[in-house]
């Protein structure tokens, strides 16, 4: 009874059904901060897919890490938050935090009701019971306390939702030797190979592929819409050789070949830092009538990170380095640049290079990149290709990237550099988001990081004049900081530089060496005659038999 009475007397002093009492020595809680509340520049307001997925129980809550991350890394990105909504995230968390820490101690003091609850019905008979003031005064502080519970769970509830949707808008943080602002301050830090010189003007890769007959864009939009293409004889052959070529050699690296799914959930292209629901959106989207939340990927990227996903590898496992080859779709949203050629087309088949790694010394990720890049080189290298890589700005990383490189390919058909590849060092960015772990000492789980090509639309970004980064005279020096490169080979806008930088005066275009025996030529010539002749009704000399009978 004695114990009855103290907890009666702990329960006054806290504040019986009073505000105080439900988060104990801390202010009580009143209505949450709206988000962005005061300064205008709060998190944007929609619909996350990855919080979804937690909250139907699909997947564990995200351990996002705002803290860690400055209000200088967030303005300099080029992201829809700014450094307010980055304090106003941070305040959600905090109160969110105390509120939980409420939750936790009204839990308790609930639990201690019950239990002198009980030991007072196990002293006395039901009928004496009743009578006694300490059971009445109990059961009114338990029913007291489950209000409490109700108003700060529910408080909880919005905050965390809250919290989420504005949190997983955040980029990563930033290596400090980004480069700050667009475009134009990429940095340059190699340039590789020679660059073809022609006695004659070059032609680009759609006038070459046409003449070949080996590609094909025009008369499509009936068939498979605006930016699709057909790849037919030796362009057919040199696809799969260039994909041949790239599984190969990093098979003999040790690499762990997978196929993945084209199709997944929303959840986790979030998690690798893909939006699916922008507007507009560089995701398709499946009739959401039909099925729900599916979308087709638009790197493999995504679905290796989602092989990942609630899974722990371990430490003595690590680094994985896994190599797929996909079929790649992308919505192209800016419609209005380059709608002809191989450059910006809505499928293409690519080769993707995926890292997972520890996290024990702070460099794995670091040096893993730098190990891809070497990589991706040698297979530049090998194919004759004359490139230059740069170290990216802010503005270019998108959320996931650390710390991102392109890779340029001299086009003379465009007569510029063209991106052909990019990847960065993701950190615990996507991780801390999908929930992939590793078992360190003791079988303590920490976040792994990860190295990929992390943008769904990586080539989305105009390389404008006015931001384009200035073709050097000759090779140039500087030193090589952690470099890395996920794409291993990006099959249309190689053909483009293949095609391009290896064209002869008569239209024909020499095989790179090391691709002759899987195409089984050494210079691709002139058809002596198209396979085909256009009968359709919308072109000149096209159209059925007059009477559209059959002659």
């Amino acid at each position: 009874m004695a114990a009855c009475r103290a907890l009666l007397a702990a329960g006054r002093a806290a504040g019986v059904g009073g505000r105080r009492g439900a988060a104990g020595s801390a202010p009580g809680p009143g209505p949450a901060p709206r988000a962005g509340a005061g300064d205008g520049a709060g998190p944007v307001a929609g619909r996350s897919r990855l919080y979804e997925h937690v909250r139907e129980g699909l997947s564990a809550r995200p351990q996002l890490d705002v803290t860690a991350l400055s209000e200088r890394d967030v303005e300099r990105r080029r992201g829809s938050l700014g450094g307010a909504a980055l304090r106003e995230i941070v305040r959600t968390w905090s109160r969110l935090g105390q509120v939980r820490d409420g939750i936790a101690r009204l839990e308790a003091e609930k639990g201690l009701v019950a239990q002198g609850v009980r030991e007072i019905l196990a002293s006395h008979d039901k009928a004496a019971a009743k009578t006694l003031p300490e059971l009445a005064a109990l059961r009114e502080r338990g029913r007291s306390l489950r209000g409490q519970l109700r108003v700060l769970e529910a408080e909880a509830s919005d905050l965390e939702q809250r919290f989420y949707l504005g949190a997983l808008q955040l980029p990563n943080r930033t290596h400090p030797a980004v480069p700050v602002g667009d475009q134009s301050q990429a940095r340059l830090l190699e340039v590789a190979g020679e660059k073809p010189v022609f006695d004659f003007k070059p032609k680009g890769h759609l006038e070459l592929g046409e003449g070949l007959d080996i590609i094909r864009q025009k008369r499509l939009s009936h068939v498979s819409g605006h930016r699709s293409y057909y790849l037919c004889g030796a362009g057919a052959l040199l696809q799969h050789a260039l994909v041949t070529f790239t599984l190969r050699k990093l098979l003999s690296k040790g690499f762990l070949p997978m196929t993945v799914p084209d199709l997944l959930r929303g959840a986790v292209f979030e998690g690798c830092g893909v939006q699916p629901s922008a507007n507009p959106s560089p995701v398709y989207t499946i009739d959401p009538a039909r099925f729900e939340d599916l979308c087709l990927a638009g790197t493999s990227e995504v679905g290796i990170a989602g092989y990942f996903m609630d899974h722990a590898v371990q430490l003595q496992d690590l680094p994985v380095r896994v190599v797929c080859s996909s079929t790649c779709y992308r919505a192209e949203t800016d419609t209005g640049r380059e709608p002809w050629g191989l450059y910006r087309v809505h499928q293409f088949t690519k080769v993707e290079m995926f890292g997972v790694t520890a996290a024990e010394r702070g460099t794995e990720s670091e040096e893993l990149l730098e190990e891809f890049l070497g990589l991706q080189k040698e297979i530049f290298s090998e194919l004759g290709l004359h490139y230059r890589v740069l170290d990216m700005p802010t503005e270019e990383l998108g959320l996931p990237a650390y710390r991102k490189f392109d890779i340029e390919a001299w086009m003379p058909g465009r007569g510029k550099f063209g991106e052909i590849s990019s990847a960065s060092n993701c950190t615990d960015y996507q991780s801390r988001r999908l929930n992939i772990m590793y078992s360190g000492e003791g079988g303590r789980l920490r976040h792994a990081h990860t190295v990929s090509d992390p943008r769904q639309n990586p080539w989305e970004t105009p390389k404008t004049a006015g931001g384009r980064v200035p073709e050097p005279p000759g090779p140039v020096s500087s030193p090589a900081p952690p470099q890395v490169n996920g794409t291993a080979c990006a099959v249309s806008r190689m053909l483009i530089a293949l095609l391009e930088c290896n064209q002869l005066r008569d239209g024909r275009v020499q095989v790179p060496p090391v691709l002759q025996p899987l195409v089984g030529q050494e210079v691709l010539a002139r058809p002596p005659a198209p396979l085909l002749r256009y009968i359709g009704p919308n072109q000149p000399g096209g159209g059925p038999p007059e009477h559209g009978g059959v002659p």
